[in-house]
């Protein structure tokens, strides 16, 4: 089995020595993805824009390794704040309205104080006819 590693080039990536996503046989391990907006490099203020952004990068990940948002089974969301949970909920349910995943939502701090949400997925990719 070929493990692959994607690497989208963000500068937490070399720091930290970490790929935004490894795929292992039918597996798809998404890193803790944030919501920076990477072409600027600038973190926005809401945790719902954040919320935004952290699915979008993983949509990606998940593209680049054959997958999408539906082919998720598990996620985890972590935020400093857990009343900054529930303001997220409608771009979650819209995100994974057909994978349903298993969920589990953590208070934990972040990196950078600005940082208001992590999501981290697994993925399965999906079966070939």
């Amino acid at each position: 089995m070929i493990r692959r590693r994607i690497s989208f080039g963000s500068p937490f990536e070399a720091q930290v020595g970490y790929s935004r996503a490894v795929v292992e046989g039918d597996w798809i391990f998404v890193s803790g993805t944030t919501g920076y907006d990477y072409e600027t490099m600038t973190m926005p203020e809401s945790v719902v824009t954040q919320a935004e952004n952290a699915l979008a990068t993983i949509a990606r990940a998940l593209a680049e390794a054959g997958a999408s948002l539906n082919d998720v089974v598990q996620v985890r969301y972590i935020l400093p704040d857990p009343a900054d949970f529930e303001p997220c909920w409608p771009v979650l349910r819209r995100a994974f309205v057909n994978a349903r995943p298993a969920a589990t939502m953590l208070a934990a701090g972040l990196m950078r104080p600005e940082m208001k949400i992590e999501i981290e997925v697994t993925a399965r990719h999906p079966l070939q006819p």
